[in-house]
Parts: C-alpha cells; sequence; structure tokens
C-alpha cells in the first residue's frame, strides 16, 4: 500500500484533483473529517475497511492520497494544535532557548489535561514535529508533519487486532511518500500558461488603470482561453480574522473545498467502488500539441464546476 502526502497547507483542494484524475482506492478530504467530526480512529478505519476489502479479493495493495493539512482538520488535532500555537506563541522567547526534550517537558507540563493525553500517546516524531519552528503567522508548519507515517502505524496497529480476531487475513507493506515540492516539478500545461499570462496581463492592466488593493481574476476557465473574462477583485472582499502569533489579524479568507459542489460530490459518488475494486487511470503526459480537447484541458475539478454551464 502507499500511502501519499500532497501539498495544500489546509484545503484539499489538491487531494481532490489528483483523486478524480486518478480514482485512488481512498482520499482523504480534510474538509469532510472537520465536517463529520471524525476522529483519528474513524480516518484509520476508514483506510483499513478498504485494505481488507480487498484483501478478501486477493488484492493486498492500493493507494491512500493524503492532504498537507489533514491533522489541522480532525477535531482532537485541531485543538491540539490550537493550544500549542497559543502556548508557544505566548513564551516564544523562552521556547526558543530550551533544548528538545526540554520544550517536550515544557509543553507536557502547560497543555491542557484534554489535549494533553492526545499529545502524549502520539510517536515522539511527531510531538517533536508538532513544536517545530513555526511558519511566519505563527501557525505549526503541516507539510513538516509526517501525517502519512503516522496514519501507516495506526492502521498496522488496527489490522494487526483485525487479524487477531480472524477479521483480516491479508498482508500488509505501507510504503510512504511526500509529493511535495516534486508536485511542482512537472512542466506546466497549456492551461497552466495561458492561465498564468492571463492573470500577469490583466495585473497590468489594473496597475496602468491606476487601481490598487485588487486581485487580478480571470472567469469561465472551463471554456477556451480566447473566451476568458478578465476582472478585478477588491482585496478587503476576501478577508477575515483569523489566529496568528495568538492574536487576530486580517488575512485572506482560506478557499477551502466545498462538500456541496460538483467535484466533491463527483468523488463522493465514486469512491466506494474505488474502495474495493482496481479503478485506477494515468492521466498521461502533458501534451502541447494536438486536439485542443487533449492538449488544451482544464483541471477535472473546473470541468466539473462547470459543467452545467
Amino acid at each position: 500500500w502507499h500511502f501519499i502526502k500532497l501539498m495544500g497547507r489546509s484545503a484539499s483542494h489538491i487531494t481532490l484533483e489528483c483523486a478524480l484524475a486518478t480514482q485512488p482506492n481512498v482520499a482523504l478530504i480534510s474538509e469532510e473529517i472537520e465536517a463529520k467530526n471524525m476522529t483519528l480512529a474513524q480516518v484509520v478505519e476508514g483506510i483499513c475497511a478498504s485494505v481488507v476489502t480487498r484483501a478478501d479479493k486477493g488484492m493486498n495493495f492500493g493507494v491512500v492520497l493524503i492532504p498537507e493539512g489533514l491533522v489541522e482538520f480532525v477535531p482532537e488535532f485541531k485543538s491540539l494544535i490550537h493550544d500549542l500555537n497559543e502556548l508557544i506563541a505566548g513564551q516564544a522567547e523562552r521556547f526558543k532557548t530550551l533544548t528538545d526534550d526540554a520544550k517536550l517537558a515544557f509543553i507536557a507540563a502547560k497543555l491542557p489535561a484534554q489535549t494533553a493525553v492526545l499529545y502524549a500517546s502520539l510517536p515522539s516524531d511527531i510531538r517533536k514535529q508538532l513544536i517545530m519552528d513555526r511558519d511566519p503567522h505563527g501557525n505549526v508548519q503541516v507539510s513538516r508533519i509526517e501525517t502519512e507515517k503516522l496514519l501507516i502505524a495506526l492502521c498496522e496497529q488496527r489490522l494487526a487486532e483485525l487479524k487477531a480476531d480472524g477479521s483480516y487475513t491479508g498482508s500488509f507493506s505501507p510504503l510512504a511518500h511526500f509529493f511535495g515540492y516534486e508536485g511542482r516539478c512537472a512542466f506546466p500545461s497549456n492551461f497552466d500558461a495561458d492561465y498564468c499570462y492571463s492573470l500577469g496581463y490583466t495585473a497590468w492592466a489594473l496597475i496602468s488603470d491606476g487601481l490598487s488593493g485588487y486581485l487580478s481574476s480571470i472567469h469561465n476557465l472551463s471554456r477556451p482561453a480566447d473566451q476568458w473574462e478578465a476582472g478585478g477583485v477588491p482585496l478587503t472582499m476576501m478577508m477575515n480574522l483569523e489566529r496568528r502569533h495568538g492574536a487576530d489579524k486580517p488575512v485572506i479568507r482560506k478557499a477551502l473545498v466545498d462538500l456541496d459542489g460538483a467535484p466533491f460530490k463527483a468523488y463522493q459518488d465514486a469512491r466506494s467502488l474505488w474502495a474495493s475494486d482496481t479503478c485506477y487511470l494515468f492521466p498521461g503526459a502533458i501534451q502541447y500539441y494536438g486536439p485542443a480537447a487533449v492538449s488544451d484541458r482544464t483541471t477535472e475539478t473546473l470541468s466539473l464546476e462547470h459543467a452545467k454551464h
């Protein structure tokens, strides 16, 4: 089994797009996990259900896609990360002077009882990763938390329990991958190039007209590039208050996966089949020449979002 962590910070857009394009056995969508108030144990149970079902069919292999920011959306982890951010922000200067072992002891002594229990139950590597240096906004650097390895360890533990009671007879040989910056290393598609060029040109047009405080915006992206519509969005329309360095600050609102949107609904309708059967797709290499439907194709997400149009 391959446990693949993908970039995306908080939102699961990349994971959802990759799932729609490749049809893995399991794709975890952080926004759904938060909406359903799922525990880490429930997430693991869902993965193990696919492992067991496929093992019963003689398929002891599979693929799990994991969004980078998963731990921020599991409610129990979200509370832990909030408490850690607040604690470290309030003691930032003192915290920097402590050794690694002293940091762990400091955190264990200062955390509220409920989150302290969760923190103590985690593997030592994960505990250390959760208290690494914060990003410029004072938040935990989720890309440095080896969520894929945590899930593997918990799945191994659960599958051992299932094997002991006779409900699982397969083999489980997991491999962890983090396709972080590697995911940014591919050549841009024609769509990527047209989109970025259009954003830059629109930004120039806004500046040349003396407009400031705007973000460049392109609409109708599911249509051919010559039918796209350019515009500008006032920065203030996209802002809300978020907790940064222990204080509320105005920042651009996160654009999270819409659980009522067509892309997630399409995944939701297909995932039970993908979880039990082998339905993998290979999107192929990027094409620059040939039929527009191949060389200029948009993303699966945009195609589904605009299908009704």
